[in-house]
């Protein structure tokens, strides 16, 4: 049930409208002036604010200003009888949701009440959802190297330094890129990711760059690149090893310079950008094979962090386990599952050749197929590949 809020000194308007509200099945609250009321909207959470505007001891439009300080994402209405043009459209500007003249309309009154709503629940959809989506995951552990990343991070995050991460498929190298970017004083600026593996070589530019119109066949309308997306925040550039030549000159320029020309044209543009980079490659081999520029690798490479292989953390094992128990059932909406001690150190023994993601996988697949509790039959069942089984009985 929506709580409503009416505040006007007008007994008579109040007892009217409060029964009208009430017959549509809201829950409403009065107050005789704008200062009463806006004790009781500090003081309880409402869907909408019904307001007059010319009130003693304080009027609807300072109320406004206000409740606006406090939440703005309240809708509030202003009903007024010595209201004109110029009223409406000052409560409007100060950010009122609408205004209706008395005597109200009441299906007017009712739609935009209705409307106003659907707004508010709209806000908290999208903020919840928006959190769920920028949220960053912990970075779960207490091994040795797990410490000494994170002792890194609040070192170099609040810095411009750029990053080189590197580590084996898996092993949350873009965790560690989120961290950096959450900690560091670009926060509340983009992060811009590319995956450097999964663009083709003779688009990289472009991603990277943007291209202007008619640079080439498909090149119907300018395109913005990820540099200047990124202006202002962090660039990630997952899989740079896997980079053309003539793509990494042009990103060598512009760390140097901090200036972009989009594909096709000839204007210099400014960005400003921290470059965070990762790899599972070797570089320095890389370089030698002349697939990778040695002055990228060291303008990329100014703070290194190595991400260490699952296998080389199995202390961390029953840590993550626990994690994605929690996420996984969570997400299924079951109860979460108890996994017994036995099934945890098979777990803890296994080889886990695609790290961190490959071990999220098999939770969910232990989830899914075992009873209750995970048991160390669920686990050679489900988890120890047909291979492997092979070698042990041979």
């Amino acid at each position: 049930m929506a709580n409503i809020l009416i505040i006007d000194d007008e007994k008579s308007i109040r007892k009217t409208l409060t029964e009208i509200l009430s017959y549509e099945g809201y829950k409403v609250d009065e107050a005789a002036d704008g200062m009463e009321g806006f004790k009781m909207f500090q003081a309880k959470s409402y869907d909408a604010v019904l307001c007059d505007i010319k009130m003693p001891k304080m009027d609807g439009l300072e109320f406004l200003e206000k409740a606006k300080e406090v939440n703005a994402d309240i809708p509030i209405i202003m009903v007024s009888g010595h209201g004109n043009i110029d009223t409406a459209v000052d409560a409007v500007k100060k950010g009122a949701y609408d205004y209706i003249s008395k005597p109200p309309d009441l299906n007017r009154l009712l739609i935009t009440l209705r409307n106003a709503m659907d707004k508010t629940t709209l806000v908290t959809e999208t903020k919840t959802l928006r959190r769920k989506v920028n949220k960053v995951p912990e970075m779960i552990g207490q091994s040795s190297p797990i410490l000494k990343i994170r002792e890194t991070i609040e070192k170099v995050a609040p810095t411009d330094a750029r990053v080189l991460i590197t580590g084996e498929n898996g092993v949350g190298k873009e965790l560690v890129a989120r961290w950096l970017h959450e900690r560091s004083n670009r926060a509340s600026g983009p992060m811009v990711e590319v995956n450097c593996a999964a663009i083709p070589s003779e688009l990289i530019e472009s991603e990277l760059f943007g291209h202007e119109k008619g640079s080439f066949t498909s090149a119907v309308k300018q395109r913005i690149g990820k540099f200047e997306q990124a202006s202002g925040g962090t660039l990630f550039l997952d899989e740079i090893g896997d980079m053309s030549l003539s793509a990494q000159a042009k990103v060598l320029r512009a760390l140097q310079e901090g200036k972009i020309t989009r594909v096709g044209g000839d204007k210099e543009i400014s960005v400003d950008v921290r470059v965070v980079a990762a790899t599972n490659k070797d570089l320095l081999q890389e370089v030698d094979g002349k697939n990778f520029r040695l002055d990228l690798y060291h303008r990329l490479s100014v703070i290194l962090i190595h991400v260490p292989s699952l296998n080389d953390r199995r202390d961390d094992v029953p840590l993550l386990v626990d994690s994605f128990l929690d996420s996984v059932c969570s997400e299924y909406g079951i109860s979460r599952k108890a996994i017994d001690k036995d099934a945890m150190k098979a777990l803890q023994s296994h080889n886990w050749t695609g790290n961190i993601r490959e071990l999220r996988n098999v939770v969910e697949r232990l989830i899914i197929l075992s009873g209750k509790t995970i048991t160390v039959d669920d686990v050679d069942d489900f988890v120890v590949p047909a291979r492997e089984k092979k070698k042990v009985s041979s």
